[in-house]
C-alpha cells in the first residue's frame, strides 16, 4: 500500500498567504524526505484556501523534491479546460522526472463555475464531457474531438508530452454511486474521501467500482483504490485532540454554516474521533490500527492523510507528519506483511 498526504492549503487569520505558501512547500519537502509516496494539493477559489492553481505549486515542489509523486486533490475539471490541464500537468511531469498525477473531480465547492462562466445546471455533463476529452489528450498526440459544451478539436497537436505514458489520471469522488461506477467503467483508479459517518458505509461503493470495472472488461489489478481521511498523529491521543480538535471543529462549522449543516460540538467530534469514526487520529499505534481497519474493509492500494487543515499550527502538522512517516507507516507495512505471510495472499 502507498502512503501519502493531502491538503487544501487552508489560510487563516495570523498566517499570510505568502507564509502559508512557504509552509506548504516545507510540508511537501518533509514528506519527500520521510519517504512518503505521494503529496496531493486541492484546488479552490475561495479566500480561506490558498491554492487556485495546483499545477503551479506542484511545479515548484517538483524541483525541490526527489521521489515523491505530486498530485492535485482535486483538479476541478468541470470548470477548467482539459487541454490546459493536460499541458500543465505534462509540464509538472517533465519538471519532476515523471512524478505527476491528476486527480480529477467535480469539486465540492461551486465558486469556480460562475468565475469561469459555466452553468451549474451542466454540473455533471461538464465533468463527463471534459473527462472524456482529457483521456483522449493523454492517449493521443493529435486529437480530433467534439462535444456539446466545449469547442471541437480537429487534428490538434497537443504538447508538451509528459514523461509518463499514460499520465496517471485518478477519479476523485465524495460518495456519489454514479461517479464511482463511471470510474470503474472507464478503468480509472478511484479516490474516495471519507470525511463523515462510519467508514463501513463506503464499502458498497468500492464493491460497485470493482464490479463496474470487471463488467467493462478491465483487469482487476488495474482498478486501484485510494481513500482519504482527516488524519492527525501525536505522541498520545490527548496530545492529538489538543492540537487538532478546536481547529477542526472551527473549519467544519464554517463550511457547515454555508451548507446548512447543524453545528458540531464536543459530542460530534468524539463520535468522529472514535475508533470507528471518520477521523484517523491518535498516537502512532492508534492511527496505524485505524488505517489497518480501513484496509480490512476496503483492500485499498493507497492511503492519503489530510493533516494540514484549518488553523492547526504548522509546527504541529510537521510533527504529525514525522510521526506518520517514521512510526505509523512502518507499523502498517509490518502488519500487512505479516498478514500476507499468514494468509498466503499477495501483498496489497
Amino acid at each position: 500500500m502507498e502512503f501519502g498526504l493531502a491538503t487544501f492549503g487552508d489560510v487563516h487569520p495570523g498566517v499570510s498567504p505568502e507564509q502559508r505558501m512557504r509552509n506548504l512547500l516545507e510540508e511537501i519537502e518533509l514528506a519527500d524526505e520521510l519517504g512518503l509516496d505521494v503529496f496531493a494539493i486541492g484546488e479552490h477559489h475561495r479566500e480561506d484556501y490558498l491554492v487556485s492553481a495546483p499545477a503551479v505549486v506542484l511545479g515548484a515542489a517538483a524541483v525541490r523534491t526527489q521521489r515523491i509523486r505530486l498530485s492535485s486533490a482535486v483538479t476541478v475539471l468541470s470548470s477548467d479546460d482539459p487541454v490546459r490541464v493536460f499541458q500543465q500537468f505534462a509540464t509538472v511531469d517533465l519538471l519532476s522526472g515523471g512524478r505527476a498525477e491528476i486527480m480529477a473531480g467535480r469539486g465540492s465547492f461551486t465558486e469556480s463555475f460562475p468565475l469561469f462562466g459555466f452553468d451549474l445546471a451542466d454540473y455533471d455533463a461538464l465533468y463527463a464531457e471534459k473527462l472524456d476529452l482529457l483521456l483522449q489528450l493523454r492517449d493521443q498526440v493529435e486529437v480530433t474531438w467534439s462535444g456539446r459544451l466545449r469547442a471541437p478539436l480537429d487534428h490538434a497537436p497537443i504538447h508538451p508530452r509528459p514523461v509518463q505514458h499514460p499520465l496517471p489520471v485518478w477519479v476523485a469522488v465524495g460518495g456519489a454511486p454514479a461517479s464511482v461506477e463511471r470510474a470503474g467503467t472507464l478503468g480509472l483508479p478511484l479516490t474516495i474521501a471519507i470525511i463523515g459517518g462510519q467508514p463501513e458505509r463506503f464499502a458498497p461503493l468500492i464493491r460497485l467500482y470493482r464490479e463496474a470495472g470487471a463488467a467493462a472488461g478491465h483487469d482487476p489489478a488495474n482498478l486501484k483504490v485510494a481513500i482519504n481521511t482527516h488524519t492527525f498523529v501525536a505522541p498520545t491521543l490527548s496530545d492529538a485532540h489538543q492540537a487538532f480538535a478546536r481547529p477542526y471543529l472551527e473549519m467544519m462549522n464554517r463550511i457547515g454554516a454555508e451548507r446548512g449543516w447543524p453545528p458540531a460540538g464536543v459530542r460530534e467530534y468524539q463520535e468522529l474521533a472514535s475508533p470507528r469514526g471518520a477521523l484517523t487520529i491518535g498516537s502512532p499505534e492508534q492511527v496505524a490500527e485505524n488505517i489497518l481497519f480501513h484496509h480490512r474493509l476496503f483492500g485499498h492500494d493507497r492511503y492519503l492523510g489530510h493533516m494540514s487543515l484549518g488553523a492547526v499550527e504548522h509546527r504541529d502538522v510537521l510533527r504529525s507528519m514525522e510521526l506518520f512517516g517514521t512510526q505509523v507507516v512502518p507499523l502498517v507495512r509490518a502488519e500487512l506483511a505479516r498478514e500476507v505471510t499468514t494468509s498466503g495472499r499477495p501483498p496489497a
